[in-house]
């Protein structure tokens, strides 16, 4: 499945909408006639690229191998009918809404203006309800009872969803990354611990890696300059530093993905639009999803084996944590499917209920290794595969792109006596229908894992002890 990372940039709004004024009263009946009616490779090896700078998650057969040396080749992308992303059903490989440059207006403008439009026909809605309702109680007497406490003194429990936004929504960032030319957009983050690092997508700060700007806001308003601590193009995942940060800051609680169920509960937190601190809810769709996601050129892509939720994720959502019932956070929100059709008039898409998150286990062994290191490590098998759309299987190609060798020598693959044209259908449990829903499942582990790999050779099913091996960072 491929999918658009998301995109934030939000065109400026338009002049406020107009107010609706009373019609004059209609004059006394005259007689008169009647009026007429009117109206990559598996070494852990993905193609290059960040996800959607600002925010925000292959068909066709290839005429020569990927290269096992990284990057490989970049999947092909199906259509679709958005410059956010993705595919038609069944697709490999994705875009996302490249944002457009600043305009100096607010990237909420259009957003707000709806709003406002909405709050005016509200308002002329609810007088027209009072009225008509004025008028009744006086003929027929009110039946309307009132509530004996306020919305204040509810007693909202822990465990639910006002309890859970309320605890984790003071530990979530709106991220604002722009680039040296002045392009960017907005993303989501989360305190990761007290020194300071938050956690968010590599395509929402990538226009800031390069010398550009990253500020991180709180919901009580307090804006922090940031910096980039890491960043894994591959996994989509980054690390990002305030700066003077304060001290009273309290990370999140990380749950355990690998024991998240399907039809658990779940809450995203994240920015839709630039509308920040916007919370919604929805369960657990499916696990281990293969997701391949990549930028609006082609040129990088990102896998995963994620989890998918129905609550409604949106550009703006990338980096949000997407938390279970105790407001652990069991993944970080990467990517949607979506149709082709933007919200808001902005171009871009939004959610059909289909979004993507990398898992948390995956995403916490990730970003503490880029604030030990500064680097990505992956980890491989050491064979290239072919990056075609498919359902048998990953298949070890007959050459590696440049005239590498197919099969590492020496490496993990090599060891295991895996051959080219050997074709991989299984990863210990996990069906492998495609060479990217290998690399998704090879990165769900750590080097020096040991796996089982089942693969078909001449008509007959085999397997093979595989000890993984690493590669450190992206190029």
């Amino acid at each position: 499945m491929s999918t658009e990372n998301e995109g934030t940039a939000v065109p400026p709004a338009p002049s406020a909408p107009p107010v609706p004024v009373d019609a004059p009263a209609a004059p006394a009946p005259q007689a008169q006639a009647p009026q007429g009616p009117y109206g990559q490779d598996a070494q852990g090896q993905a193609p290059q690229g960040p996800g959607a700078s600002g925010d925000a998650p292959h068909p066709g057969a290839s005429s020569s191998a990927p290269d096992p040396s990284w990057p490989p080749p970049p999947p092909p992308t199906a259509p679709y009918g958005d410059g956010g992303s993705g595919s038609g059903p069944g697709g490999w490989g994705s875009s996302y809404q490249q944002p457009a440059p600043k305009s100096g207006r607010g990237r909420g403008g259009l957003v707000a203006a709806v709003l406002v439009a909405a709050l005016v026909a509200g308002g002329l809605g609810g007088g027209l309800g009072y009225v008509l309702a004025r008028d009744n109680d006086e003929s027929t007497g009110s039946t309307t009872v009132s509530a004996s406490a306020n919305g204040g003194d509810v007693k909202r429990d822990p465990g639910t969803t006002a309890g859970v936004a309320a605890k984790a929504l003071p530990s979530t960032v709106t991220i604002e990354a722009e680039s040296t030319s002045g392009e960017g957009g907005t993303g989501t983050g989360f305190v990761f611990d007290k020194q300071g690092h938050i956690v968010t997508n590599n395509h929402v700060v990538a226009d800031a890696v390069d010398g550009g700007k990253l500020t991180a806001t709180f919901p009580t308003g307090k804006k922090y300059d940031a910096e980039v601590v890491g960043h894994a193009q591959g996994y989509d995942v980054a690390v990002i530093k305030l700066k003077d940060a304060p001290s009273d800051l309290k990370p999140l609680t990380l749950g355990d993905s690998d024991k998240v169920a399907v039809g658990d509960s779940t809450i995203a937190i994240g920015a839709p639009f630039g509308l920040s601190d916007t919370v919604t809810t929805g369960i657990i769709s499916a696990k281990n999803r293969p997701v391949a996601s990549s930028d609006g050129s082609g040129s990088q892509a990102s896998y995963m084996s994620a989890l998918q939720t129905d609550a409604s994720i949106n550009p703006g959502n990338s980096g949000g944590p997407l938390l279970d019932a105790r407001g652990n956070v069991i993944g970080i929100n990467s990517a949607i499917q979506s149709t082709g059709n933007g919200g808001f008039g902005t171009g871009q898409s939004g959610s059909i209920g289909l979004g993507f998150a990398i898992p948390i286990n995956q995403a916490k062994y990730v970003a503490q290794e880029l604030i030990k290191n500064g680097k990505p490590v992956y980890a491989k098998i050491g064979a290239s595969v072919s990056l075609d759309d498919s359902s048998d299987g990953a298949q070890i190609t007959d050459q590696g792109a440049g005239g590498a060798a197919p099969v590492e020598p020496g490496g993990p693959a090599a060891k295991a006596g895996l051959k080219p044209g050997d074709v991989i259908i299984k990863l210990d449990d996990r069906v492998i229908d495609s060479g990217p829903t290998l690399i998704g499942e090879i990165w769900t582990h750590q080097p020096g894992d040991k796996v089982t790999i089942t693969y078909e050779r001449g008509g007959k099913q085999r397997t093979a002890e595989v000890t993984l091996g690493s590669r450190v960072g992206d190029n």
